[in-house]
């Protein structure tokens, strides 16, 4: 946890870079106004809150009333603070795994949950995205819409064809990755890989005995939705930012512009997307190189951009932070069986 403590001051480095080249001033992050700003940030609470309340939804479906429905919110929205200091924004799951090991889940149970929870939330911003890169294709924008819509792809389809394959196939690791840890852990390597395998074994069954039934797809269809609406809130905050600007910008393009930076930032080159995303954002609603920092002046209003970030990424790694303290990583008595 020190270290990712350590890394936030680093996301701010091309923040600093964008505002020295285009002479942003803190007076000009600030005209956006108390209002725009709150707003923002109030639209990238619900999203995250949204994920929470769709994970605690899931859980209690698949495991009764074992926890707070509030608490296994908390601990889903806290868990986000390990994907914004993470490049591709990964290792949420983690926790939530942790967490629900220490309620005294079983494993595979665990997992089946974290990857409900997952595979919906990539599936519905994939989906998204994926839309983004088509209009920037229709538009013109070719190296915007390859850069979107390959990482969109590969990553949306890697999960789902993962996903639905689980019912039907047995996943086992990779007889060379086996050997390989083997070969560099001796004994204690392939004890970790047998317990591996019994692990993907155990959740590749909970696939097969859940993914076909009514129940799982109703939860499926539900969650999905829930990520689709929680995405679209995350999309208009860049809407109401840019409102206390002055740069006018409808819902819909709001969401695609945010949508299509958010794919340009799950590339494994920043901690939190920190720099793709702010020229993602200018790259998608101008037709620019979003590698290119040489972008004219006036085509969207900086002073939003750097504002929609600090809203939409600063201020929620604070709270996501706090909660991930105080509920995901406090102490908890497993429940006598």
């Amino acid at each position: 946890m020190n270290w990712r403590l350590v890394i936030v001051p680093v996301t701010l480095i091309p923040i600093f870079v964008i505002a020295i080249q285009f002479d942003i001033q803190l007076e000009d992050v600030l005209a956006i106004g108390f209002f725009p700003f709150l707003g923002a940030v109030i639209a990238m609470m619900i999203k995250l809150g949204l994920q929470g309340i769709k994970f605690a939804y899931i859980a209690r479906k698949y495991l009764g009333s074992f926890d707070s429905f509030w608490k296994l919110t908390g601990v889903r929205v806290g868990s986000e603070f390990i994907k914004f200091t993470t490049p591709m924004f990964v290792g949420a799951e983690f926790i939530v795994l942790y967490y629900l090991h220490k309620k005294g889940i079983k494993a595979s149970k665990s997992a089946w949950i974290a990857i409900m929870d997952i595979v919906t939330e990539v599936f519905a911003a994939g989906l998204l995205s994926i839309i983004a890169g088509i209009i920037a294709l229709m538009n013109g924008a070719y190296l915007v819409a390859a850069i979107i819509l390959a990482t969109s792809i590969v990553v949306t389809s890697l999960w789902l064809v993962m996903f639905f394959l689980s019912s039907v196939h047995m996943f086992q690791v990779p007889k060379v990755l086996a050997n390989l840890v083997i070969k560099l852990g001796k004994a204690k390597g392939s004890k970790y890989i047998d317990k591996t395998n019994i692990w993907m074994e155990e959740v590749c069954t909970m696939s097969k005995e859940n993914l076909k039934t009514s129940e799982s797809k109703k939860i499926f269809t539900i969650s999905f939705f829930f990520s689709l609406v929680s995405w679209s809130f995350y999309g208009i905050s860049f809407m109401i930012i840019a409102m206390g600007t002055g740069y006018v910008i409808n819902a819909f393009d709001s969401i695609m512009a945010v949508m299509g930076a958010n794919a340009i930032g799950n590339l494994p080159i920043t901690v939190g997307g920190s720099g793709l995303a702010e020229f993602g954002i200018v790259a998608y609603l101008n037709n620019l190189n979003p590698f290119d920092f040489d972008i004219p002046k006036g085509v969207v209003a900086w002073d939003a951009v750097i504002g929609w970030r600090i809203a939409t990424y600063y201020v929620p790694i604070v709270v996501t932070w706090l909660l991930l303290v105080k509920l995901a990583l406090s102490r908890i008595s497993k429940p006598q069986t």
